[in-house]
């Protein structure tokens, strides 16, 4: 009896994992296509009325405004700029408008895009930095009586975001996918200028986000370690609550993206072909393209945290939405930058120093 095989063994199919994954990638873009414009769509929305209703309230008091105000306008402005933003960056992720991915176009969204993540960290520094120095040391960086400083330390850092964002405006371009044979707008550097990409990466981690980073974990842990030591306790961590939770949003919003684009530059090769489009592939695009989108968000979360936190911002918007006088006197944010101190809390510091004595023999804490 002969067992005839071949019907079973001589098939040769072979299966094509290739195109599996394309296909995955290709559901994946179609998702993201759908749901980031919506988002963008929604942090708009929230974006432009909450920042509005913080520059109304900043314009209702421009004669008597303080330290903590010219911060809060600022940051403010920032917001704005990546807000009115969002819709073309909202049209480059869904890949329906050829034309607001090239020239100008392109440089400005990417450069708003890292405008607004460096003035927003940076800003917080120079908050952070005046209430470390007044709660853990009783000195000013910041004073009401002095606000030039104030507004000094504004411009400066508005000139550093501008010469940060440089590579932005050199840089990005207009790429085509060539999976989806869609326009993106991504840093395109030659073969000659690899060095560049080097550099611009190496800044943007260095003195963009790691510095500032591990400045403000130093100084709300000397904050923090100082409040230890205080006889009212509970009420000093009031006054730093707002300063606190403006630093934990940044970084839940933040720090995702930074991660991914910190894993991108390690994986990323040395050299490169004059034929590189620049586009990060598979996984890597993706995650950029969801972690710059919860960057985003971050520009219609301050708003909402004035209004859940601050009292005076609540009474504030609600007075002018019901048409009734407010006193402009009083502060809005409670961030204490460049605020004099008060009665109780001078008395609470002669109480602290005693404490601190020889006598008592308790060390203090030290930034």
């Amino acid at each position: 009896m002969d067992v005839v095989l071949d019907g079973l063994f001589s098939q040769n199919v072979t299966y094509d994992y290739e195109s599996d994954y394309e296909y995955k990638d290709e559901l994946e873009s179609n998702n993201s296509k759908t749901w980031i414009p919506f988002l963008y769509s929604l942090v708009l929305v929230i974006g432009l009325l909450g920042n509005g209703l913080v520059l109304t309230a900043l314009v209702q008091k421009r004669r008597f405004w303080t330290i903590s105000d010219i911060f809060i306008l600022h940051l403010s402005i920032a917001d704005v700029l990546l807000l009115v933003m969002l819709p073309f960056l909202a049209v480059q992720a869904s890949h329906d408008c050829g034309w607001c991915s090239k020239g100008f176009t392109c440089k400005i969204t990417g450069a708003a895009f890292n405008i607004n993540f460096y003035c927003g960290i940076l800003l917080l520094v120079c908050i952070s930095l005046d209430r470390c120095l007044s709660i853990a040391h009783a000195r000013r960086l910041y004073s009401q009586k002095r606000p030039t400083s104030a507004h000094i330390s504004c411009l400066l850092v508005w000139l550093c975001s501008l010469i940060l964002s440089i590579p932005d405006w050199i840089f990005m371009v207009a790429r085509k996918d060539p999976s989806q044979e869609k326009l993106l707008c991504v840093h395109k550097y030659s073969q000659s200028q690899t060095d560049w990409k080097l550099t611009s990466r190496l800044l943007h981690h260095m003195l963009g986000f790691l510095l500032p980073a591990a400045i403000l974990i130093i100084c709300w842990s000397c904050v923090l370690l100082r409040l230890q030591h205080s006889l009212k306790s509970l009420q000093k961590l009031r006054s730093v609550n707002v300063n606190l939770s403006l630093v934990a949003i940044f970084f839940l919003c933040w720090i995702p993206y930074n991660i991914t684009l910190l894993v991108d530059t390690v994986r990323s090769h040395p050299e490169e072909t004059n034929d590189s489009s620049g586009i990060p592939e598979g996984s890597m695009k993706t995650a950029l393209m969801v972690t710059s989108a919860l960057g985003c968000v971050h520009a219609c979360l301050r708003p909402l945290l004035y209004l859940g936190r601050c009292a005076n911002f609540r009474k504030r918007i609600l007075g002018f939405l019901r048409c009734a006088a407010a006193d402009s006197e009083s502060s809005l944010w409670e961030l204490g930058v460049g605020e004099d101190v008060l009665p109780d809390q001078r008395h609470e510091g002669e109480e602290l120093k005693q404490m601190t004595g020889v006598d008592h023999q308790i060390p203090s804490a030290q930034c």
